[in-house]
């Protein structure tokens, strides 16, 4: 029993970088599968494909990026969690925005969008985790 699948997505992702390997493999879910979309369209990962395993289960396959040796993630950080929900408003985006590099994804009433898509929606939403 996982009680932050988020969470252990991106412990996933930020262990494979670290080891250097090419693919990580993950239980399915719909945010999960969002969530690597949405790093592939700004250009962490390479693809993001959802299959089913030998036991039947759909499982989600994430291609890391390389830039030669030099992995595209540099680190990953998790903000909101289940014992403590982070949400912001567009404006409060905003000052996050300025004062960390990479990208900041929210979850907005619209989907998942980065937070510079949600300011220019004038969305504000749960701050999942930041990127760079």
């Amino acid at each position: 029993m996982n009680t932050d699948p988020i969470a252990d997505m991106l412990t996933r992702i930020r262990n494979a970088v670290r080891r250097q390997m090419k693919e990580v493999v993950l239980p399915h879910s719909r945010l999960k599968a969002e969530i690597g979309k949405l790093l592939v369209n700004r250009g962490y990962i390479n693809k993001c494909e959802v299959s089913t395993n030998d036991a039947g289960r759909k499982i989600i396959q994430l291609s890391l990026r390389y830039d030669g040796i030099a992995p595209a993630i540099e680190g990953i950080q998790r903000m909101s969690k289940p014992g403590q929900r982070i949400y912001e408003g567009s404006n409060k985006l905003n000052k996050l925005m300025i004062i960390h590099t990479g990208d900041t994804v929210v979850s907005t009433t619209n989907g998942l969008m980065t937070g510079k898509q949600a300011i220019k929606a004038g969305l504000g939403g749960e701050v999942l985790f930041r990127i760079w």
